[in-house]
């Protein structure tokens, strides 16, 4: 199965870091509009093992397209850098896929919007990430630690700590402070 490896920071503006990303020379993929939608029992049995199922919604910014993906997430190996199992694949039809789920026992849970950059550099995708009232973010996928933390110094985060929680758990932590009855999380 593949496995997911990346550094999460949390940043207070991302134009430095677009900056140097040309600088490096890294390449501009795209900007997205993301809806991510978690699925899970009514007894929250996939969050307690730390477990995510998750069906996302990318609106392409530049020509409206839109994309479906669900994706497995097992449960996080311990480290400095985030560490799991991840199943991602396409669909191409969301409503299918949520009707599925339902019947498999998967009702929707928390969802949230995601604005994203993505640049790829060195073998890296760098993603600018930004959610409704949590802030802004840089995240560096990789093949391995090593290229990961290389491409962080290289956008000089080398001093910015590493996040360690998933965006699913900051959402879900932000509603549960604020006593919220909604399970959503949008800029407007």
């Amino acid at each position: 199965m593949p496995t997911e490896i990346e550094a999460k920071l949390q940043v207070e503006d991302h134009e430095p870091f677009r900056t140097r990303l040309r600088e490096c020379g890294a390449r501009h993929v795209g900007d997205a509009l993301e809806v991510n939608t978690f699925f899970d029992t009514p007894d929250r049995a996939l969050r307690s093992r730390d477990m995510g199922l998750r069906l996302r919604r990318t609106r392409d910014v530049a020509n409206d397209r839109e994309e479906y993906i669900v994706t497995s997430k097992g449960p996080a190996a311990p480290g400095a850098l985030k560490h799991r199992d991840e199943l991602e694949f396409a669909v191409s039809d969301a409503d299918a896929a949520t009707r599925l789920f339902d019947r498999l026992g998967y009702r929707p849970g928390i969802s949230f919007e995601k604005r994203r950059q993505s640049w790829e550099l060195d073998g890296c995708h760098v993603e600018l990430d930004e959610l409704p009232q949590l802030g802004k973010f840089v995240e560096i996928e990789g093949p391995n630690e090593g290229v990961i933390l290389r491409v962080r110094d290289k956008l000089g985060l080398t001093q910015q700590p590493l996040e360690q929680k998933s965006y699913i758990a900051m959402v879900a932590a932000l509603l549960e402070q604020r006593g919220s009855t909604s399970r959503a999380l949008r800029f407007a």
